[in-house]
């Protein structure tokens, strides 16, 4: 199938089926994406948005708004056109019965259980879910009104214990893994239960007719089932509760989808590396460094990425600090330690003219 935005989205594809196998696809996988002198076709009137929860979920806007942002943009390279909407950065317990608190630049949860567990009981799949129900339609929505031009992406549900976090707050949390570290397992495995109750359907509404997909704000794309899985509580716990409380319920998760990506958030979880390059069924990790680190072509977090690929897992590693001459001299050292496959490379947007640049220097030495 062709996609209207994406001139090369065959082959795009065919790279993103080598890195996720670590199989030789000539230069790195790499997003660029580069700023067009003029636009290709006029563009749509925006109407501003009303509030932030009209900011998050209007679909029909966000879908209008996403087509202006590719007529102006070029997708070169790997990069391919998706759209995300999400409720916050972890849904799910949002669909499990707390309330979601929208702002401009995210959505926050409120702590349902923070007067204990006993408040909420058992997790149960809740079909008449207010907030499942309306991302369902705005997903449906932007899904139609697509035209399968761009992919509409896989949400960000989020899953394990950092929806028992959002339930429960991190700190009562942090007490009850040491107080009642039964009950967390117990919980642990309602949500293992009930994640795919939920992904299942999403992944159903905004998959492409070949069945892949795309997971929300990581720019990744699947031939199949397709997730990133996290534990940004983990940099509240040690390695010991980290392989106790998380590793078992990610290793249930990665099994069930065709692809996997770790989130690993900041250097506070840097500790539980091991821990994820045991879980032979994870296939890649993404490192965000966290506020005011250097990107993730600073030689300091070499050590990370070596363990990695000792694993043989794949590499998703964003460069953005300096101008295009950085972004080239880091993208090299990179492909010089760890060669071309499976390594994906994720650049700021830029000029046409640094875009093409940097696919020379891509074409001609990163083979």
């Amino acid at each position: 199938m062709s996609m209207k935005y994406k001139e090369n989205w065959e082959e795009t594809k065919e790279r993103f089926k080598a890195w996720w196998n670590r199989s030789s696809i000539g230069r790195p996988l790499m997003k660029v994406i580069a700023r067009r002198q003029k636009p290709v076709e006029e563009l749509e009137e925006e109407q501003p948005f009303e509030t932030p929860e009209d900011f998050h979920l209007n679909a029909a806007e966000k879908v209008k708004r996403y087509r202006n942002f590719l007529k102006t943009h070029k997708m070169m390279a790997d990069s391919f056109p998706h759209l995300s909407i999400n409720i916050g950065p972890g849904s799910l317990s949002t669909y499990l019965g707390g309330q979601p608190i929208f702002t401009w630049n995210t959505v926050w949860y409120e702590d349902i259980a923070k007067d204990g567990w006993d408040k909420i009981g058992t997790l149960k799949y809740n079909p008449e879910n207010h907030w499942w129900k309306r991302h369902q339609d705005a997903l449906k929505t932007a899904r139609e009104l697509s035209n399968e031009d761009f992919i509409i992406d896989i949400p960000d549900i989020i899953e394990g214990i950092d929806i028992l976090s959002a339930l429960r707050g991190p700190e009562k949390l942090c007490f009850d893994l040491m107080d009642i570290p039964d009950v967390i397992k117990d919980y642990i495995n309602q949500l293992d239960d009930l994640y795919f109750k939920y992904y299942d359907p999403l992944y159903d509404l905004v998959k492409l007719n070949d069945g892949s997909s795309s997971y929300t704000a990581f720019d990744i794309w699947s031939p199949g089932k397709l997730a990133k899985v996290q534990c940004d509580f983990s940099a509240m716990i040690s390695p010991e509760h980290f392989r106790e409380f998380v590793q078992p319920s990610l290793r249930k998760q990665c099994q069930q989808l065709d692809n996997s990506i770790y989130h690993l958030d900041g250097p506070d979880a840097i500790k539980h590396v091991d821990a994820l390059m045991e879980i032979e069924e994870l296939d890649a990790l993404q490192w965000t460094p966290g506020a005011a680190k250097p990107d993730g072509g600073f030689e300091g977090w070499y050590p990370i990425y070596d363990k990695v690929r000792a694993a043989n897992k794949s590499l998703w590693i964003s460069i953005y600090d300096g101008d295009l001459n950085d972004w080239i001299e880091s993208a090299d050292k990179l492909v010089k330690r760890y060669g071309p496959d499976g390594l994906y490379l994720l650049f700021p947007e830029m000029d046409e003219a640094d875009a093409i640049q940097l696919m020379k220097k891509a074409e001609k030495d990163w083979k």
